[in-house]
């Protein structure tokens, strides 16, 4: 089988920047060739998050940030090129998740939206753009949301092993991978998103590295108990969110509620020790014995990551690295290989993680 090249693109929950994934495939084998970071500028970030937080926005507003995602999307491709002397031809497409800035799969008329026009990723780069794979989903009653569990499966199944894949962007996930071939995702809620706000809001910083100034606080239980009757996690699964629902609003409902003062360095302690008690009960709930491992941002947050493993002693909990994939580029990497499938004309089955009717084949496709 000749050797295929496919892109794949995804700025998360986070808007820290783009990850832009160069993925190599032969004979059903998906090797990672190079990567490249793109950082957000803080005049677009501020713009994305006008529409992920604001319920009445500007068109105007949204139209032009759409082409400028898109901009941007381009430009980290063009980037990443120039970096590997891979010339545009040789790229047999991208697939874009996007940004997304709204997730509403429930009620009357479900939809969800990602920006990052790709009619001008294809343009700029020259290359065939595959984009918009949440929404078809969405019409065949699945939540749109998670859909990195379709690589998890495809990597990291283990006939003679129960696993469990935590995926921690903004928002945080979980892949149940049963060695019986029974599986299962859903969005846990928070991951990165509440403490990279309290962080931004405090320090002026875009995360707080390596969790340090979480870990100057203490958590306050008595906060933590009352963040955690948030009626999301009383829902059945499947489910996904976002920032519609956790968000600076929701963090300040919540912080009027409990109605006392606390100091900063403590809700950041007690935001981090949130994110890990809501993974640990998913885990508790669905994924006894299984051998853990985590990727996504949230890796990189060292009072993340042990709280994580405090909460759920019983388990051997490891990064994707031990898997042989990278932690930080398993997203990027399940958009090339998303791309791969619709280009191909395969259809994928999302029924068992999002809760979809029936397989589709997902995302449109934007010809150079």
């Amino acid at each position: 089988m000749k050797r295929k090249l496919f892109i794949g693109l995804i700025s998360g929950t986070s808007i820290d920047g783009v990850d832009c994934a160069l993925i190599a495939f032969e004979n059903n084998k998906l090797e990672l060739v190079a990567t490249h970071f793109e950082e957000t500028t803080i005049s677009l970030k501020e713009s994305i998050l006008k529409l992920t937080t604001d319920i009445d926005i500007s068109l105007n507003l949204f139209g032009k940030t759409h082409v400028a995602v898109g901009e941007a999307f381009a430009n980290a491709v063009l980037n990443l090129l120039k970096k590997t002397d891979v010339n545009s031809e040789d790229i047999t497409a991208i697939g874009s998740h996007g940004q997304t800035v709204w997730h509403s799969p429930s009620g009357e008329n479900p939809f969800t939206i990602q920006i990052g026009d790709p009619n001008t990723i294809a343009q700029h780069t020259g290359i065939t753009t595959v984009a918009d794979f949440r929404q078809r989903d969405i019409v065949l009653g699945g939540q749109g949301a998670p859909l990195a569990p379709l690589l998890h499966k495809e990597l990291f199944f283990h006939a003679q092993v129960d696993r469990a894949i935590i995926n921690i962007g903004g928002m945080a996930n979980l892949t149940a991978l049963a060695r019986d071939g029974k599986c299962f995702a859903y969005d846990t809620g928070p991951g990165n998103v509440l403490m990279d706000h309290w962080v931004n809001k405090h320090k002026e910083k875009r995360y707080d590295l390596d969790g340090n100034w979480g870990a100057s606080g203490k958590c306050n239980t008595n906060l933590l108990n009352c963040l955690l009757e948030e009626p999301y996690f009383k829902l059945k699964p499947p489910k996904s969110t976002g920032r519609e629902l956790f968000n600076e609003r929701w963090l300040n409902s919540k912080l009027q509620e409990y109605g006392k003062t606390i100091e900063p360095n403590d809700l950041q302690a007690t935001l981090s020790f949130f994110t890990a008690t809501s993974i640990a009960n998913a885990l508790k709930d669905f994924c006894c014995n299984s051998e853990v491992y985590i990727c996504g941002g949230g890796t990189h947050n060292k009072l993340l990551m042990q709280n994580i493993k405090d909460l759920v002693p019983d388990s051997q909990i490891s990064t994707t690295q031990k898997l042989g994939v990278d932690p930080d580029w398993v997203e990027a990497i399940t958009f090339a290989w998303l791309a791969k499938q619709t280009v191909e004309g395969r259809t994928v089955s999302t029924c068992e993680f999002t809760g979809a009717l029936k397989p589709a084949i997902l995302g449109g496709i934007y010809k150079k």
